[in-house]
């Protein structure tokens, strides 16, 4: 009997296909990168990595079903999710065309890209009980250790979240000195970044815990 065994050809196919879905951390980085470079995409792709980590290490602690027992504990954490979402969203709403010349001139804060990356995913409580919900579906039967492969389940998790999300910021990146040669063009990316965050955050906060 292994102590780690899982279907991990299922668990990377579907994995892939979940993160490759458009959501809240595609925009972020996507965003990112275009505005202020590949480094800024490929750091927030970071962040949102490391943010999967930290969610991973608290299926394996049980928060997730913490959360499916508790509506309390789930409304408040959602709204605080969507908070930081619309936090965002509004930041970049309030972007006028004076500012993004400074702020393309200015170097961006590595900490502040990675941090914010790692925020919307922790600040998001549906996504810990998406784990606790989505990693045992492939633990194998009779596995010597449920919760340590759940724990590798989710590392793997977030490692494939990286290599899919940082081609995404170098893609992006390769914009960026057309949009910044373009202020009009860069506003306008702002905006539409600004609305989807908003509408994000909208949908967290209105949408059922069973839905996860």
């Amino acid at each position: 009997m292994n102590v780690i065994d899982a279907n991990w050809w299922f668990f990377v196919l579907a994995s892939v296909l979940v993160i490759a879905t458009p959501g809240q951390d595609m925009v972020l980085v996507m965003s990112r990168a275009i505005s202020h470079g590949t480094r800024a995409g490929l750091v927030t792709a970071a962040g949102v990595s490391v943010g999967l980590v930290g969610h991973t290490l608290l299926a394996t602690l049980g928060l997730g079903a913490v959360l499916r027992a508790s509506e309390w504990l789930f409304t408040v954490l959602k709204l605080v999710g969507a908070a930081y979402l619309l936090y965002l969203g509004v930041q970049l709403l309030r972007t006028r065309s004076a500012e993004l010349a400074t702020e393309a001139g200015a170097p961006q804060s590595m900490a502040r890209l990675f941090a914010n990356g790692a925020l919307s995913n922790v600040s998001n409580p549906k996504i810990a009980v998406f784990y606790l919900a989505f990693l045992p579906q492939f633990v194998v039967p009779g596995a010597g250790s449920v919760t340590l492969t759940v724990l590798v389940l989710g590392l793997l998790f977030a490692a494939l979240t990286f290599a899919i999300k940082g081609p995404v910021a170098l893609c992006a990146g390769q914009l960026s000195e057309w949009f910044r040669a373009r202020p009009s063009a860069l506003l306008a990316l702002y905006r539409t970044s600004g609305l989807l965050m908003v509408g994000l955050a909208v949908r967290l906060a209105l949408s059922p815990r069973e839905s996860s």
